[in-house]
């Protein structure tokens, strides 16, 4: 199970690869992005080494991690990233996705993140998941486009959204 290049209306969804952190360093360098997650921007080079450890893949062998860039059709701009970790025993896939700054409130990431909750149909998961700081109205909505709603459960202080069962629900609601 690999990560391969996906496409939606405005968007082209690219395997990651440790080529793209040169651009994706200045797509990721605001630190308004980590107001709600913590940390601050990663420098190229710390970037870099990150995509290195994501291409080759995770080290646990029952876990898969599929990452992609995400770029704007036409202009040919780098503007996000969808992941998504999969746990194939579990039938289980958890999200993320962040789209920098200047790209936000234009639905890139929901129309990137259904792209990638459709992919997931076709391999053996049945549940999405996804944690979203409950002040996080934006990433909330991108949660919602994926057909997810939110539970009960906390961790790390972010609200553990999930899809009913018994599967995905991709593109159950636009932006």
């Amino acid at each position: 199970m690999r990560p391969v290049a996906l496409a939606t209306a405005r968007l082209d969804l690219l395997p990651l690869a440790v080529e793209h952190a040169d651009e994706m360093s200045r797509v990721l360098a605001d630190p308004a992005l980590h107001a709600f997650t913590g940390g601050a921007p990663l420098s190229r080079d710390a970037l870099r080494a990150r995509y290195e450890r994501l291409a080759a893949g995770s080290p646990d062998p029952a876990v898969v991690w599929a990452n992609w860039v995400l770029r704007l059709s036409g202009p040919g701009d780098l503007v996000g990233t969808v992941q998504a970790t999969v746990t194939p025993a579990a039938g289980l896939a958890e999200l993320a996705w962040v789209v920098g700054v200047p790209w936000q409130g234009r639905g890139f990431a929901s129309e990137a993140a259904r792209a990638l909750a459709a992919w997931l149909e076709g391999l053996p998961v049945e549940r999405l998941i996804a944690h979203v700081h409950p002040e996080h109205a934006a990433s909330a909505a991108v949660a919602r486009a994926c057909g997810l709603r939110p539970t009960g459960h906390l961790q790390d202080g972010e609200v553990r959204w999930q899809s009913p069962s018994p599967g995905p629900r991709a593109g159950a609601a636009a932006d």
